[in-house]
């Protein structure tokens, strides 16, 4: 059986892959929140198990058997988020750390009456695709709020899950799964963006916009003369 260390690493791996980043030793520093010479170590056993393939100075990139362990974890990961969401009340701002907890431990039947019982879900409370029992990943290509032209409306399909502190920022302004949101105004040099959630109007910094993303919708007329100033 595969250590916590072992699949927290895989699981890193895997997240950075997708996120398009470069899956170095110091990316994976600073993910996981450790000293680049534990990275390193821990990538030589790795590969050495034949989950990742790595050439000093290179990326890091999983093997098929690396994958698989962690497209499971991640799987746990998801389905346990979504758990404690919806059947134990935790608000999606708390879920990321007790699902780390549990991640590791669950058996494959409590995996498989979670999902039951959640009624086989596709997505987690952040909107971050759960995999299927065979490890098939649907993730449809998102746009993020930052992105979105002055007059573009859309709806939140997925935000970042890093961060618990912006995730009580979003729900305090109404960004969640699903809502509405309408760019009035976008300030330049990285300025921040003036968007419209419901009734309410918020200022949002180009860093937290980067971490929403959003399915764009029709524009509508429905805004008031002058929203745009």
């Amino acid at each position: 059986m595969l250590s916590a260390a072992v699949q927290n690493y895989l699981k890193a791996i895997y997240k950075l892959e997708k996120g398009g980043e470069k899956v170095t030793t110091s990316a994976l520093a600073e993910r996981l929140s450790v000293a680049s010479a534990s990275v390193t170590n821990m990538v030589k056993k790795l590969a050495e198990m034949k989950l990742v393939r790595h050439t000093p100075y290179k990326e890091v990139v999983l093997t098929p058997a690396g994958e698989k362990i962690a497209l499971e974890i991640v799987r746990h990961h998801r389905l346990l988020e979504l758990y404690l969401a919806e059947i134990m009340g935790y608000s999606w701002d708390r879920v990321h750390d007790e699902a780390e907890k549990l991640e590791h431990v669950i058996s494959e039947e409590f995996e498989d009456r979670m999902d039951e019982a959640l009624g086989r879900p596709t997505t987690d409370p952040h909107g971050d695709p759960i995999p299927s029992k065979d490890g098939q990943v649907h993730a449809p290509e998102r746009s993020s709020l930052a992105d979105l032209r002055p007059g573009a409306s859309a709806v939140v399909r997925r935000v970042d899950d890093y961060d618990a502190d912006r995730l009580r920022y979003l729900s305090e302004r109404g960004l969640t799964l699903n809502a509405r949101v309408e760019v009035l105004q976008k300030e330049p040099f990285n300025g921040p963006l003036l968007v419209q959630v419901g009734s309410a109007r918020h200022h949002v910094s180009l860093e937290v916009a980067r971490a929403v993303f959003v399915e764009e919708t029709a524009s509508t007329d429905e805004a008031a003369p002058g929203s745009g100033s």
